[in-house]
């Protein structure tokens, strides 16, 4: 691999943190390969961890020195507030029920109990002892309420009781991870020793770091965990679902670090409540604290938009003066494979997820102790202060700090508050994308999937990798640190932990032959890179308009305003699938026309005044076979192809010609008809890409066509009743009056035709009346059934609406679309 040109040979090493030890691996770190050495004899660290069948006297050795706390082992010195101590669970949650705000809230909720009580009759005025007795009653009220408060806390707040617990822990969590990831934990040595820095400041001034990690794995916070207590950093207390909190397991991890809360709060005040006052505790104290940005795992390989239920209650802590300042740290977790990635794929197609257990955490985790998954990245962006962040946000949006009382319960407050939350959550996104690694089996998967053919030959897939990694470099990525190990190693190593599974090597040729095996699966190390590309992508599939007509090169060529529209819808159509530039829409396209120009990619016609009037290939690109730019095509199009499905789906919902009254579908029944349509319309050849049916990708589509307006959701107070929709009138599609059937026509068809106009069309889909004609009774008839199935007297779910939810409904859309036209941005 040429290296003259790479601008990570003069990078921060790495620190390889496996077992006991951490090692230095600079970016001129060759590892020696001796004759003879075995697969087994790779890394040579594998053996720091010693195993009790094969040395059970240096096992038992390093048991005793984890017991003992000899050295850095006894977590004595760390930096960071005191945790890990007899008391400290006790202190906390003692901390947490008498703060002021749970304490105003109990006494709030008592007197709400008390009047109702009033008013059934309960407490009579005209007794004589009504004050007294009223008293007594409110006593008791509260008594009751403070002991569920109490027994909820102790149930949330993570217990840092023991340094022997951690210390063992360590130990056996460290032996498992490394059986699975047998090449460690890599982190940037300059990234950590400055983290070290915020940290001691951070110490100095009792100030807690929040730690925002991207989401792909359970393995995420385990690494997290081992990270801080084998560089001696304070643990950070880890935001966790109950869901994870069964018999064992639980326990194990709630003493390690994590806070156990609900999926959903509900209605419910004192929970809500609690939950602030325990964020406020940790703030307050400086304890350390991480979240998940995203809420979930990634099941698609790339980051999902922000969730902000815990970072609601951060800012909240920040605006109301309870916390004065915290320290965000955005941090990237990459992998060579993520163990649970084969479980995602069913999750995706239709699966429903299946409940924690003890049973299967036992079996899964033994099912890959065994296996060789590679390597962990973990990259730390460089922290920021979230009181400066905030108050630079409040400057831009002309509400400069102080000038006003956030805390109160204002619409103009509540929007300032979505604002807020909205340009925090896009900016730690935005940074874990600035520091996350392309590891060699994302460039791999990339590769693969980006290609037209049944496989590819070695050479020609060194070549691609080669190109790739200028790519991703010159856009300002990332590559994992290969050391001066040759790109057929480094591909070689890939493959294999890849497995057979995902890339199958065809046998007897001249030369080895490489073809993606699950190309579901494959697509989640695909998306680790789209990030990096996606102007490029979006400027590839609004061309493909016109080069997808065919004909001579000036017959492909696009105008400049065309090539804009489609971009500018493309772009709102994914603006809650991708992170985009933040220069806005006409500096980013520029920018990118001209890059794709440099690249001899693309060829630019300008006026006299330097001014883009039309932009087609390149005669170079063409003479390559088009090669860079199908890449990038390839990489959008299963998306386009997701976007398509989703909206086509949507013409099912137009109701019947004989139905008179307003049926409402239960959102979960229509996004699994959807995915239904697509499996459908795949098999029959009228869909290209089967990843396009993912759960993950659906869901974001009708989210988004909720957010235009395509689509109204209705969502019920009661918590066991599941969201409704129905499809806005303005977008249903006309019927024949005659037989009843769907015509390919009006504004949703319009829209769904746009869409289609960048999807890939080859050998195995035409575009046609005969297909349109084709997909229309389809969608139609699963539409009829999900219909007939909400107005069965047997069906679980309403299918029309309360007066109140109605009302509610006229206000929240009439809102909606206020809301739209003062955004100013674009929409579909």
């Amino acid at each position: 691999m040429p290296q003259d040109d790479d601008p990570t040979r003069d990078s921060a090493p790495d620190l390889q943190i496996l077992g006991d030890k951490i090692t230095l691996q600079p970016r001129s770190y060759v590892e020696t390969r001796r004759p003879g050495d075995s697969d087994h004899d790779e890394e040579a660290l594998m053996q720091n961890m010693a195993r009790f069948r094969s040395e059970p006297l240096r096992f038992l050795r390093e048991v005793s020195l984890y017991v003992s706390g000899t050295g850095w082992r006894a977590y004595d010195n760390v930096i960071g507030r005191p945790i890990y101590y007899s008391g400290f669970s006790e202190q906390m949650r003692n901390s947490v029920v008498s703060a002021p705000l749970l304490r105003t809230c109990i006494s709030e909720l008592a007197d709400k109990r008390l009047a109702l009580e009033e008013s059934e009759g309960w407490l009579r005025k005209d007794d004589k002892d009504y004050a007294i007795k009223r008293a007594h009653r409110r006593a008791v009220i509260e008594s009751g309420i403070r002991d569920v408060a109490e027994k909820m806390t102790d149930d949330m707040i993570c217990k840092f009781e023991s340094k022997t617990f951690i210390r063992g822990a360590y130990y056996l969590v460290t032996q498992l991870l490394t059986r699975a990831y047998h090449q460690g934990i890599h982190v940037s040595s300059e990234e950590v020793l400055r983290l070290r820095k915020v940290a001691e400041e951070a110490e100095r001034k009792k100030q807690s770091i929040i730690f925002l990690p991207s989401h792909r794995s359970h393995v995420d916070y385990v690494s997290m965990q081992l990270i801080c207590y084998r560089l001696g950093l304070a643990l950070p207390v880890v935001v966790a679902g109950d869901n994870l909190n069964f018999p064992v397991v639980g326990s194990f991890l709630q003493h390690a670090g994590a806070m156990w809360i609900r999926r959903s709060f509900g209605n419910d005040a004192l929970y809500t409540t609690l939950v602030q006052a325990y964020v406020d505790t940790m703030l307050q104290g400086g304890y350390n604290f991480e979240c998940f940005i995203e809420g979930g795992r990634s099941r698609t390989g790339k980051l999902l938009p922000p969730k902000f239920g815990i970072l609601n209650f951060i800012l909240d802590s920040i605006l109301s003066g309870r916390v004065n300042d915290a320290i965000v740290c955005p941090v990237s977790t990459q992998y060579d494979k993520v163990i649970e990635t084969e479980g995602y794929v069913t999750e995706l197609l239709g699966v429903p997820k299946k409940k924690e257990n003890l049973a299967d955490f036992l079996s899964g985790g033994s099912s890959v102790l065994s296996l060789k998954l590679g390597r962990v990245d973990v990259r730390f962006h460089e922290p920021w202060s979230l009181r400066k962040y905030i108050d630079e946000q409040l400057t831009k949006l002309n509400k400069p700090p102080g000038t006003e009382d956030l805390t109160l319960k204002t619409p103009e407050n509540a929007i300032l508050r979505q604002k807020l939350l909205r340009t925090m959550g896009y900016k730690v996104l935005s940074d874990i994308n600035d520091v996350s690694v392309v590891m060699p089996t994302a460039l791999i998967g990339t590769v693969l999937l980006t290609l037209r053919g049944r496989g590819v030959g070695r050479a020609e897939l060194l070549r691609r990798i080669e190109w790739l990694i200028a790519r991703v470099r010159a856009k300002g990525g990332r590559v994992a640190h290969f050391g001066n190990a040759p790109l057929v190693d480094v591909v070689g190593r890939g493959l294999e932990v890849l497995g057979k599974d995902l890339v199958g090597e065809v046998q007897g040729l001249a030369e080895p032959t490489y073809y993606a095996v699950d190309r579901f699966q494959l697509s989640f190390y695909r998306n680790m890179t789209i990030h990096l590309f996606i102007s490029e992508a979006l400027v590839s599939a609004s061309m493909y308009t016109r080069v997808k007509q065919g004909g001579g090169p000036a017959h492909q060529e696009i105008s400049y305003t065309a090539l804009r529209e489609q971009v500018l819808f493309l772009s709102s159509l994914f603006r809650g699938e991708f992170i985009f530039p933040s220069e806005g829409l006409e500096a980013n396209l520029e920018k990118t026309l001209v890059e794709l120009e440099n690249d001899r990619v693309i060829k630019l016609q300008r006026c006299e005044k330097g001014a883009i009037y039309s932009i087609g290939l390149s005669d170079e690109e063409r003479l390559a076979g088009r090669e860079n730019y199908d890449f990038y095509c390839f990489l959008i199009w299963p998306f386009i192809e997701a976007s398509w499905l989703a909206a086509t789906s949507l013409i099912g919902l137009t109701p019947p010609i004989h139905q008179k009254e307003e049926i409402w579908i239960e959102v979960t029944q229509a996004q699994n008809t959807a995915q239904l349509l697509g499996k459908t319309l795949y098999h029959q050849g009228d869909l290209s890409y089967f990843e396009a049916v993912n759960r993950e990708t659906l869901k974001n589509s009708y989210q988004r066509f909720e957010e235009e307006g395509i689509i109204y959701v209705v969502k019920s107070k009661e918590a066991k009743s599941p969201p409704r929709l129905s499809l806005s009138p303005e977008w249903r599609a006309p019927r024949d009056p005659d037989t009843g059937a769907l015509l390919a026509s009006g504004k949703l068809w319009d829209f769904i035709e746009r869409i289609a106009s960048s999807r890939r069309e080859g050998k195995n889909r035409r575009d046609g009346a005969t297909v349109s004609t084709r997909v229309l009774k389809l969608a139609d008839l699963l539409g009829a059934q999900l219909f007939e199935k909400a107005s069965a007297p047997e069906s679980r779910t309403d299918a029309k609406l309360s007066n109140e939810e109605a009302n509610k409904l006229k206000k929240t859309v009439k809102a909606e679309r206020r809301r739209r036209k003062l955004e100013g941005r674009a929409h579909l």
